[in-house]
């Protein structure tokens, strides 16, 4: 049985986003593997599992609470993506940073529609 989260174009985004970001921290040094890989890591796979739960939910408006929650694990990664090149353990970060534009963007539209869908 197909779910319907997998419809949604922001969540296959964000499952490109989880295999991104597992390739580029499979680079860091080795130190990093309970640091900031695994808080990375965790970050990415937060954004499609909580717009995975959001849509299993039975309102819009908990539909909401959840891509929000989302659009706050995408920010957290942000920030530590801006770390590890701070750190120099990545040189480059285009592609990681065209893909989190893009959930981004498409978690802009979901919830500023669900926002529409809800006012009396």
């Amino acid at each position: 049985m197909k779910r319907t989260h997998h419809d949604l174009l922001a969540w296959q985004e964000a499952i490109k986003l989880v295999k991104v970001t597992y390739t580029l921290t499979q680079a860091f040094p080795r130190e990093e593997k309970y640091g900031l890989t695994a808080q990375m890591r965790r970050a990415a796979i937060s954004v499609p599992s909580n717009i995975a739960e959001g849509a299993a939910r039975n309102s819009t408006k908990e539909f909401s609470h959840f891509l929000i929650l989302a659009r706050g694990s995408l920010s957290e990664l942000d920030t530590q993506l801006v770390i590890a090149r701070e750190l120099a353990y990545v040189v480059d970060s285009a592609d990681m940073e065209a893909v989190m534009d893009h959930v981004f963007r498409l978690l802009a539209g979901l919830i500023t529609s669900n926002q529409a869908v809800n006012k009396p």
